[in-house]
């Protein structure tokens, strides 16, 4: 956008500038002559400029065109793209979650790659491994922020492609590290969870979320205002709102990007407090950055490049000479560091 017609703008401003400086010169050249006046040296300065001027605004005004173009191609195409097909109104009768198969890649470059497991129903599923892995990605891949390359997933026995999208997102709730709420009040970001939710409801789902520890210390309570994306409130106290919504959604299967994993000793007890509350009787799948929080997960996949590592529980994976049982004797050394004050 700017590599080719830049130049091009660039050298006609200064052509444009020679020009009236050349003007200048050739108007003094004739007056020194006695060719031509001062009066009529001044006229023809002012018309040069004023004809000078409009050719520059048309230089610049092109840019803005091509800008303007180049969003308009983009819009057309976003226009263009077919719909997300919404599924049938068909609901599953049980939770369990299946990966049959799947791979999915942005920008032709595989995230994961051939994934087969099954969550139980009512089940602990943690996923562990290094950045990059693919943790993230099966978690928007089972909440439907993208489609799976190949492979299917599935809900109750039924491919979630199946299931229409409204009947979808009530079967599934997420609470991720980075919480979003919108620049209304407490009781209202709250309540997002469950729109037709009485006020006893959304009362009780804050309690159970440890909101009411703090919201009663502002002076309008649940009224008050949080700013735009949460700006007036710290991270624990997003996080204990976006797992209140959680729990007042009630959806079985729990989407869980550890949230504790950037919180302070005191505010990670708050939200572990609200965490079980949200995760009894649910099917979870849960990225664990802090192995120690997930060590009485049903199953735990480590993943590595894409693919299935290692599969166990906390106890058979700890006996085995594979990624989790380093993963798992960096973090304990890790809480034994001190700082020697005679050094």
């Amino acid at each position: 956008m700017e590599a080719i017609p830049g130049p091009f703008v660039v050298t006609a401003g200064i052509v444009f500038e020679i020009g009236f400086i050349l003007m200048v010169a050739l108007g003094l050249y004739y007056l020194s002559n006695n060719t031509i006046t001062i009066p009529v040296l001044i006229t023809f300065l002012i018309m040069g400029y004023n004809l000078y001027n409009p050719l520059k605004v048309v230089m610049v005004d092109y840019l803005v065109l091509r800008y303007m173009n180049e969003s308009l191609n983009r819009i057309v195409a976003i226009m263009e793209t077919p719909t997300m097909e919404t599924g049938k109104e068909a609901v599953p009768n049980r939770y369990d979650v299946i990966f049959d198969n799947v791979s999915f890649g942005y920008q032709n470059k595989l995230t994961v790659q051939n994934l087969s497991f099954t969550v139980p129903e009512k089940s602990m599923l943690a996923l562990v491994g290094h950045s990059g892995s693919g943790k993230s990605t099966i978690a928007s891949l089972i909440a439907r922020f993208w489609e799976v390359n190949t492979g299917v997933i599935k809900i109750g026995g039924m491919d979630i492609r199946d299931i229409h999208q409204d009947q979808y997102y009530t079967l599934i709730s997420e609470v991720f590290q980075d919480v979003y709420l919108f620049d209304d009040t407490v009781y209202n970001n709250i309540k997002i969870g469950k729109p037709d939710a009485t006020l006893e409801e959304i009362i009780d789902a804050a309690d159970k979320a440890q909101i009411l520890d703090f919201v009663w210390e502002f002076p309008k309570g649940m009224d008050t205002m949080v700013g735009e994306g949460g700006s007036k409130l710290s991270g624990g106290q997003k996080q204990r709102i976006s797992i209140a919504r959680a729990l007042l959604k009630n959806a079985p299967i729990i989407l869980l990007d550890e949230a504790t994993a950037s919180l302070d000793p005191e505010n990670e007890i708050y939200i572990q407090h609200a965490i079980q509350e949200l995760v009894k009787a649910k099917t979870v799948i849960v990225i664990a950055h802090k192995l120690a929080t997930i060590k009485n997960a049903d199953q735990i996949i480590v993943l590595n490049n894409g693919g299935i590592a290692e599969k166990g529980t906390h106890e058979a994976l700890v006996q085995q000479d594979g990624i989790y049982r380093k993963m798992w004797e960096i973090q304990q050394k890790s809480n034994g560091w001190k700082v020697n004050k005679d050094s």
